[in-house]
């Protein structure tokens, strides 16, 4: 599996769609892992399902549900990311809340993640200055501890997230949650200038990117874009047809891949 700096290296605008791990089961969700790969996906990012996800609008919460209803959990996840890591070259990177990798355990987590061959780990309630040893055992394991920014970052607290975040730096594209068919911010040039005047490393906008139009305007800013919901409903629309269900995300994520590569 390719390093995730190697990725920002490689690409000027990396195309980083989102999955729910287990939605709607888990062998379905390793046989999307490889669609998305073959679709041109740059990063994937696995999302863990969460009973009560604070930043997630409702395609993703109401993913997240079907997953813990077909037996999804993060021990299952991780075996998961095991299971398809030596056949992957695409950074896997997962993606959850703070509730679930403590009731697994901090260090067994992060052992695990290790073993599993994880890129990285993206946890949107844990800032680093809550848990720093947890993103210290991260990086000693050669796991990226993904940190996030928001339009109303200040200066300051940007530098900050640019000297603790590993891989790159996940920019929210507004104030809300993900799949806001209002998104990106509408001063995103502004917003995007600021961070650089503060963050060194590559930075990747995310929430409310829900097709080929918006992923090719914002990739003009970013050197990553990242799309879930979009994805999500695909999935949904199409989980009694597993062979159309692949066909059709395959053909929705090549058709960002190419807008965001102009």
């Amino acid at each position: 599996m390719k390093e995730i700096k190697k990725v920002f290296k490689e690409v000027d605008s990396a195309l980083i769609p989102y999955i729910c791990a287990g939605d709607p089961d888990l062998k379905t969700t390793r046989e999307l892992i490889f669609t998305l790969e073959r679709a041109g996906a740059d990063i994937i990012e696995l999302g863990i399902p969460f009973s009560d996800p604070l930043a997630d609008g409702p395609v993703i919460q109401e993913a997240g549900q079907r997953a813990l209803k077909a037996g999804a959990d993060l021990e299952k996840i991780i075996e998961l990311t095991d299971d398809v890591s030596s056949e992957l070259e695409t950074p896997l990177v997962l993606m959850g809340y703070y509730n679930s990798i403590s009731n697994y355990g901090r260090e067994r987590f992060v052992r695990d993640l290790e073993r599993a061959g994880a890129a990285g780990v993206i946890v949107p309630d844990l800032p680093y200055d809550e848990d720093p040893d947890f993103y210290e055992n991260l990086r000693e394991c050669g796991v990226s501890g993904i940190l996030l920014a928001a339009p109303n970052t200040n200066s300051s607290r940007l530098n900050y997230l640019g000297e603790k975040s590993a891989g790159f730096l996940y920019c929210v594209s507004l104030l809300g949650v993900t799949g806001n068919k209002k998104g990106p911010f509408e001063k995103l040039e502004q917003y995007i200038e600021k961070v650089r005047g503060e963050v060194e490393l590559p930075l990747a906008l995310g929430f409310g990117i829900d097709g080929p139009e918006k992923a090719a305007a914002v990739s003009e800013y970013v050197e990553g874009v990242i799309m879930g919901s979009a994805i999500i409903e695909v999935i949904n629309g199409y989980s009694e047809d597993k062979d159309k269900m692949h066909r059709k995300v395959e053909a929705f994520v090549t058709s960002i891949k190419r807008a965001i590569q102009g």
